[in-house]
């Protein structure tokens, strides 16, 4: 989120082809005055500028964007961005696929000019005798006519993109493959104007490395769209018009129009448009697109329904309540962006190592060309060789196989109702010992019930009943005291969040009970809340409330059955009475436990609950290790100790009571919902509340962890090993050379290799 005073605007970026390009653009934006921050994401080829808009203007970012080379587009030409950039790919494809086959067809030409008649060359002499009868000055004027024409018109951006960036001081991707076909198109000019014996031409050389880089971006790009398929299916999922119902007659009208209070009528088959309340009919909802929850909800009058659901089967009437950016559609969208354009900490070591790579391939080139010249003394040689050092390195790769696999991960977390908030977060998650648990609502459903109402007042006239021997009075003092009780509490409670509040309010509800709104409420972080009640001072809470206001409760009460939260309450601080709740294991819970533990991860349960209502769940679940009555600052000690015994920790919590513990841990999970993205605290959202997600959400980190070190063990040793194989160390053994255009094709086809091992996460399954 933007700062107080600054706005923050999404830029496509269109012409970057590695990470020292996108790190170009990013010193370039934030050299812009009244820039705070940049981010640029190579994958969606976009950058998100913080900026002062007193200071600066989207037209002066786009500005900034095309000094460093590149090109980029107005906010407001978002579509159009996108747009330029499927032509551009479109473009690629064609170009390289003409580019390619003139390249065989030189290749074809060039063969009559080759001293060594090979197998393919005898061949070729018995299905073509007319080309080689004809005059070896007339094919290489072919060649050199063919290849000016076509290298001018398809690698024209490559060519523009190195004089861009040398104009700018830097190097990329494109510098190396310009310098390469440069070389060879000056010799192979000179060979044609200059012919003498031994004057080999690489007309066939220029034409396909251009083909097959410009083949490898075609290929790229369309991997990188399916690798933010699930952003972009996010996208869709909003309907652009919806149904407005006034005064019952219905009206088709564009989404923008649509206002909070509105009624909205959504047909079977359509998606809702806007986050809602049914107030007419009844459906079943799929909500899978949204929280990864696979199974149809039903929903009634009063249900809530979310922006990009799909109604399956009831005609309903709905209230819009949540519009545009405010829904949780529109969250989760903007949440999935700022997570794949987001730095893994292992990218650090891709982009270093790509702040260097150019250069250093450039010396490489050097050294190689000097090297064949002196110990062969062979001009061909040693051109052919250094072009082939030049274009067979491949600085894309490194750029890639971080944000990649991190791009499709976070969109296959999305699609789970997994929501990562990073590449760190990610890692992280990626590399733990141990997993403490929350229990009111983490391993529990989280909606206790009250089993019981006592009230001390009606205890004290139930023994004075007894020794009248009045069951009837006893029954009256005791109904009327419990209703009253709940009243209160239930006035009390009605401001909090907590789940015992909602047991107490429902209860009161079930009985038919009205109340006036509370005064002064305070809710106490772990212990409970104070209010005004109907002019009376109330204390809602456990024990430990009760010791820190100094109120004395009751010695001679039995303790709660296992399994049982107790809530005590006082009135003008006197005891009042107490409310017995209970809350059930979720179903999956034991199962995620032991699935947590299969993974040789230590499972730790806190819980500010007592050991009587903790001890029964624990034992549920499968956890030994448990402890109770902690208020948050205790669950927060309780998580440092665990650090400093050098375990990384992930915290998996739902309430405010954990946010500190959340914030502490090395990885916070927040049990949150569809309906309630406000979670800030952590780095994971669990937007289905089910203890199964949690080690989902840790065995996509894992997986994604081993994915990004596959591909960075690709691209690092497909460079060490590919350019000393081009530079020609096989050859004094083996005599094995690799030709400039078989260098290309394994350049173009590196970067490729590390998009469609990233793709494979698409796939991944809990």
């Amino acid at each position: 989120m933007a700062a107080s005073g600054t706005e923050s605007v999404t830029l496509p970026v269109l012409g970057m082809t590695c990470a020292s390009c996108q790190h170009h653009v990013e010193e370039a934006l934030r050299a812009t005055q009244g820039v705070e921050s940049a981010r640029v994401d190579l994958m969606a080829h976009r950058a998100t500028i913080t900026f002062d808009p007193a200071k600066s203007a989207p037209e002066a970012l786009v500005e900034a964007i095309r000094g460093a080379g590149y090109d980029a587009v107005l906010p407001r030409a978002g579509e159009q961005g996108a747009q330029r950039q499927s032509d551009d790919v479109a473009e690629s494809a064609q170009k390289a696929w003409v580019t390619l086959i003139a390249g065989a067809a030189a290749m074809v030409l060039a063969m009559p000019l080759g001293g060594d008649m090979g197998v393919a060359g005898r061949i070729q002499m018995h299905l073509l005798p007319w080309l080689y009868a004809a005059s070896p000055n007339e094919l290489r004027w072919a060649l050199l006519a063919i290849t000016t024409a076509v290298a001018a018109w398809a690698g024209r951006g490559i060519y523009l993109s190195a004089i861009r960036a040398l104009r700018h001081g830097s190097t990329n991707m494109n510098t190396l493959v310009s310098l390469g076909t440069a070389v060879a198109y000056a010799y192979s000019a000179f060979a044609t104007l200059r012919p003498a014996p031994g004057r080999s031409v690489y007309f066939d050389a220029v034409l396909l490395i251009l083909g097959f880089l410009l083949l490898g971006k075609a290929l790229e790009a369309r991997a990188k769209r399916r690798a933010l398929e699930a952003l972009n299916s996010l996208s869709r999922l909003r309907p652009v018009t919806a149904r407005r119902v006034v005064d019952g007659v219905q009206t088709v009208v564009p989404l923008e129009e649509i206002r909070p209070g509105d009624d909205v009528l959504v047909l079977p088959g359509e998606r809702f448009p806007v986050d809602a309340a049914i107030v007419e009919g009844r459906t079943t909802v799929d909500e899978s697109m949204l929280t990864g929850e696979s199974t149809p909800l039903e929903r009634t009058v009063g249900g809530k329904v979310l922006a990009g659901s799909l109604n399956y089967d009831g005609v309903v009437v709905c209230r819009a309540q949540s519009l545009g950016e405010a829904t949780v559609l529109a969250q989760i969208t903007r949440m999935v962006e700022q997570a794949q354009g987001s730095r893994a900490p292992m990218e650090r070591l891709a982009d270093r190592a790509s702040a260097i790579f150019v250069p250093t391939v450039l010396g490489l080139a050097v050294a190689t060309f000097a090297g064949w010249m002196l110990a062969s003394g062979s001009l061909e040689l040693a051109l052919a060789n250094t072009v082939a050092v030049l274009v067979i390195a491949c600085p894309c790769a490194m750029g890639l196989a971080v944000p990649a696999a991190l791009t499709v991960a976070v969109g296959r977390g999305a699609q789970l109702g997994v929501l990562l908030k990073g590449g760190e977060a990610l890692e992280r998650l990626g590399k733990l010992d141990a997993v403490v648990l929350d229990k009111t609502g983490t391993l529990t459903i989280g909606r206790p019930v009250l089993q019981a109402v006592h009230s001390l007042d009606a205890v004290e006239k139930s023994s004075a009943a007894d020794n009248l021997n009045s069951s009837t009075a006893v029954a009256a003092a005791s109904s009327a005291s419990e209703d009253d009780l709940l009243r209160l509490a239930a006035a009390a409670e009605e401001r909090s969040n907590h789940p015992l509040a909602h047991a107490v309010v429902d209860a009161a509800r079930q009985r038919g009970l009205s109340w006036k709104a509370a005064e002064e409420v305070q809710i106490l972080p772990g212990r409970g809340l104070s209010a005004r009640v109907e002019g009376r001072h109330c204390l809602l809470g456990n024990q430990a409330l009760f010791a820190e206001f100094m109120v004395k409760l009751p010695a001679a009460i039995a303790p709660p059955d296992p399994g049982v939260t107790r809530l005590w309450m006082t009135l003008d601080r006197q005891p009042a009475g107490y409310f017995d709740a209970k809350d059930a294991l979720r179903p999956e819970a034991a199962e995620a436990v032991a699935e947590l533990q299969r993974a040789g991860l230590r499972v730790v349960m806190l819980t500010g609950d007592s050991k009587a209502a903790a001890e029964p769940i624990a034992r549920q679940a499968g956890i030994s290790e448990v402890e109770a009555g902690l208020d948050p600052s205790g669950k927060l000690e309780r998580i440092r100790a665990l650090q400093k015994q050098g375990l990384r920790v992930a915290m998996v919590g739902d309430g405010i009571n954990d946010a500190a513990a959340l914030a502490q841990a090395d990885a916070g999970i927040a049990m949150g919902s569809g309906a309630d993205l406000a979670q800030e605290a952590g780095d994971v959202l669990l937007l289905r509340t089910q203890p199964k997600s949690i080690p989902a959400a840790l065995g996509l980190a894992k997986s994604t962890l081993r994915i990004m070190r596959q591909n960075l063990g690709w691209a690092v040793g497909y460079n060490i090993v590919g350019i000393p194989l081009a530079a020609g160390v096989l050859y004094p053994a083996f005599h094995i050379l690799l030709t400039p255009w078989i260098a290309a094709a394994a350049m173009a086809m590196s970067s490729v290799c590390v998009v469609t091992n990233s793709l494979r996460l698409r796939a991944w399954q809990p």
